[in-house]
């Protein structure tokens, strides 16, 4: 099983990034997809999530209108398109899938992340 990130870097307040989040070794059509990010010094917070059909997400208060979470099924793989940001969305940015359906409950698995830094 593996989750690779990629798409962070650096950028300046007011811009943009997209973020992926590449699956392999498992069902994808069976797991929610949620981004984390953990800043500096602070604990791991969710940032969205998408149901395993893709019908539903859901945003942190934070990121809502600014940030939108996308899946792609046949590709195995999901996204994170970040709009307006700003220095408080500097983080690690982790990428999770969790088993929703029956056979797979309780399956949890991460990303490495990818760092986003958001400064002048």
């Amino acid at each position: 099983v593996q989750l690779v990130e990629s798409g962070g870097g650096l950028v300046q307040p007011g811009g943009s990034l997209r973020l992926s989040c590449e699956a392999s070794g498992f069902t994808f059509n069976h797991y929610a997809m949620s981004w984390y990010r953990q800043a500096p010094g602070e604990g791991r917070e969710l940032v969205a999530n998408i149901t395993h059909i893709g019908g539903s997400k859901n945003y942190d208060d934070s990121v809502k209108g600014r940030f939108t979470i996308s899946r792609d099924d046949d590709k195995h793989a999901a996204y994170l398109q970040m709009n307006m940001l700003k220095p408080d969305d500097t983080a690690v940015y982790y990428c999770n899938a969790k088993g929703r359906l029956p056979a797979v409950c309780g399956m949890d698995y991460w990303g490495k992340g990818t760092p986003v830094t958001v400064s002048l």
